[in-house]
């Protein structure tokens, strides 16, 4: 009621003031239209957790309420925080929601790539951080934050904690944290605790500002599936039962991708057993080996819809990238449907790489086991974050589980070769 009342509030102003409404407008056109779960909310609170469905409007939320803090609470030193610097720049800042495009043109900050600081001309300062990099969070202090993307986090937990720390200005510093619901160590921690307050959005609720050829697709091919519960829907869903892997396992292994570390690397593809646009998706997904035999997932590559030739030039062109980085890249492909055929494609599309067949003997939750195991072993870590097939693996082996495992077909088919297949010794002579 309390926000009604502002918004009711925002629209007299603007009445009484017609002559200056081109002055208002842009001050106070967001708080005119926004949904009610936009709004920050009401009552004493230290950290705002708005999770949402792709597109339901969490940057523009997060970024008005930045400004807000800047230009109705005084606040001076903003910590910006999100996956990477790249997100925080492409997406916090110079996006179509980001902080250089919202509010009055007069009240916009300037950024400075070599600083990495945002200032607005009132004098405010925004810092720009990585999660990749917690340490760059100790030292600096400050009186209001933004998260953003939390649940992609890939040192989410250090990172969390440094950012806590350094929020100790003022009389009231607070942080809102942006995300699309992921059950990570991170978020869970957060839903749970006392000092939290929790919006939930759909992406549906903003349907206005999305384009509708989107809407109907992701509809017709996520709509009442576990992924579009949590992408459109922005439920926060955890692991189900009976899944052979868990995202706790994932989430504290996570890495950055060095490549100068790796020894091997694969690349193992999935084919489809059909073609055309309702065909299964063709795995392809990137493994390397690192000392002491453990793995390191780099790349997910996998599609759906291509013609063979297409998925095959798309595999070769990720093991040429990867060559590139770290020399020669094997490839590994599934024979059970195409035999040689799979091959030839691949060599069709260009492949200059070592390619070899493998044949399935086992069902797919018995190949898998090992692979599970060697994860709740903290021998594999993803370099970076892949939530189409994280989401897939942790929901492999339960009721919840649906449609066919490309993605992880093709991560079993990498790990099994790289780390799992007998090590050949020379012979040894006997004496005697």
């Amino acid at each position: 009621m309390e926000k009604k009342k502002q918004s009711q509030h925002l629209q007299a102003l603007v009445s009484l003031f017609p002559q200056r409404e081109h002055e208002l407008l842009p001050k106070y056109r967001w708080w005119l239209a926004a949904r009610e779960s936009q709004w920050p909310p009401e009552g004493d609170w230290r950290i705002w957790l708005y999770m949402g469905g792709r597109g339901a409007g969490k940057t523009r939320a997060g970024a008005e309420w930045v400004r807000r803090q800047i230009y109705e609470h005084g606040k001076k030193r903003i910590a910006l925080v999100g996956p990477t610097l790249s997100d925080v720049r492409e997406v916090m800042i110079e996006g179509p929601s980001g902080l250089r495009n919202i509010g009055a043109p007069d009240e916009r900050p300037q950024y400075s790539p070599s600083r990495r600081r945002l200032e607005w001309p009132n004098g405010a300062e925004g810092f720009v951080f990585s999660a990749e990099d917690p340490d760059s969070l100790r030292g600096p202090q400050f009186d209001a934050a933004w998260g953003d993307e939390i649940g992609a986090w890939h040192r989410a937990s250090t990172s969390w904690d440094m950012l806590m720390f350094g929020l100790r200005l003022g009389d009231n510093p607070r942080i809102c944290a942006t995300t699309t619901p992921r059950p990570t160590p991170l978020i869970r921690k957060l839903v749970s605790s006392e000092n939290v307050v929790v919006t939930r959005a759909s992406t549906l609720e903003n349907a206005h500002n999305l384009a509708p050829s989107f809407l109907e697709a992701v509809q017709a091919s996520y709509g009442g599936t576990r992924l579009g519960r949590q992408e459109i829907d922005g439920e926060l869903i955890d692991d189900p039962q009976g899944a052979l892997w868990v995202r706790s396992q994932i989430d504290t292994y996570r890495t950055v991708k060095k490549m100068d570390e790796i020894q091997r690397i694969v690349v193992a593809i999935d084919p489809p057993a059909s073609n055309g646009a309702k065909a299964d998706m063709c795995g392809i997904v990137a493994v390397g080996q690192l000392a002491e035999r453990k793995g390191v997932v780099l790349a997910d590559a996998s599609v759906q819809g291509l013609r063979p030739l297409d998925w095959a030039a798309r595999a070769v062109s990720l093991a040429q990238e990867l060559a590139g980085e770290c020399g020669s890249v094997e490839i590994i492909a599934e024979a059970n449907q195409g035999g040689e055929m799979v091959r030839d494609v691949l060599e069709m599309a260009g492949c200059t790489s070592p390619v070899r067949l493998v044949h399935a003997r086992l069902n797919k939750r018995a190949r898998a086991g090992p692979v599970a195991a060697l994860y709740a072993q903290g021998k594999m870590a993803h370099a970076g974050s892949f939530p189409a097939l994280e989401d897939q693996m942790c929901v492999f082996g339960s009721d919840a589980a649906n449609g066919s495992p490309d993605r992880v077909d093709a991560l079993v088919w990498a790990v099994t070769v790289l780390l799992l297949e007998k090590v050949k010794l020379p012979p040894r002579i006997r004496w005697v």
